[in-house]
Order: C-alpha cells, then structure tokens, then sequence
C-alpha cells in the first residue's frame, strides 16, 4: 500500500514537473464594435424658481441645474432606471399608491453641445459620443479576445 502511494505520489510530481516544460505565447485583439451611438439629452431648469440674491445668481444656479438635468438624462439612457413600485389594497380597493424612480452612473465623455435661456427656462443640450467612452474604457479596462496561442 505504501509502495503504492509512493508510486503515485512520484508520478504526480513528474508530470507537474513536466508541464513547466511546455510554454505557450497568447496573443491578444482588440474587440472593436462595428458603429457607435450618438447620445443626446436635454436638461431645463426654471431661472426664477432658483434660490438667489439677484438675477444673476438665480441664472448662475439655473445654468448649473440644467447641466445636472442633463447629465441625469444621458446617465438614464446609458445605465435605466431602477423603478420601485407599491400598491396597498384594503378590501379590494386601492388605497395606496407609490412609485419611485432612480438612477446612478458615471458619465465619462459627455461634452456641452449649447447652452441659453429661453424665456423663464435655462437650457443645457449635452452630447455622448461612444467611440470617445469606448477610447476611455479602453485605456482603463481593454476589451480583447485571444487571436492566436502558440505552444513551445
């Protein structure tokens, strides 16, 4: 039983051993997608609905809540929405009724297109090129695919 043991506990290690002697070369490609989206979004904000001392401040603010809007926007077409929903009934009848939605992301890429003012409204349009994100998440994460291995 013991010669046994040994002869497989010797057999175990030369073939372990021998697999160091084989080598391999792995050659990787990059995994390029045929067409990239163009994403668009619209953010609104009311000017004078802004906490401020003056006018100035009120579009300052404005500006930047708009921008946020935006930047919502697109991150709802990239990411969705997480929707959660409750409804209450109490002997059949509705009696409740709630619905929240949210969303988290990062944007990475995203570029101003236009900004103004119509009427009481402070208006960002912002635009997300995909090739641009898919060049910066290259360079972060590479999507490749193995091309070829070789053996020595």
């Amino acid at each position: 039983m013991k010669v046994l043991l040994g002869v497989g506990l010797l057999s175990a290690m030369l073939l372990g051993g021998c697999s160091s002697l084989f080598s391999s070369h792995v050659e990787y490609a990059t995994v390029k997608p045929e067409s990239f989206p163009m994403l668009r979004a619209v953010g609104y904000a009311p000017i004078n609905a802004q906490l401020g001392k003056d006018q100035q401040q009120k579009m300052l603010q404005a500006m930047k809540a708009s921008k946020l809007d935006a930047y919502k926007e697109l991150t709802e077409m990239v990411y969705g929405q997480k929707i959660d929903a409750t409804n209450k009934l109490q002997e059949m009848v509705l009696t409740d009724n709630q619905l929240q939605a949210s969303v988290k992301g990062a944007i990475s890429g995203a570029r101003v297109v236009k900004t103004y003012a119509v009427d009481n409204i402070y208006i960002t349009e912002l635009e997300l090129d995909f090739e641009q994100v898919y060049y910066i998440y290259q360079n972060t994460n590479p999507q490749q695919t193995i091309k070829s291995v070789r053996y020595h």
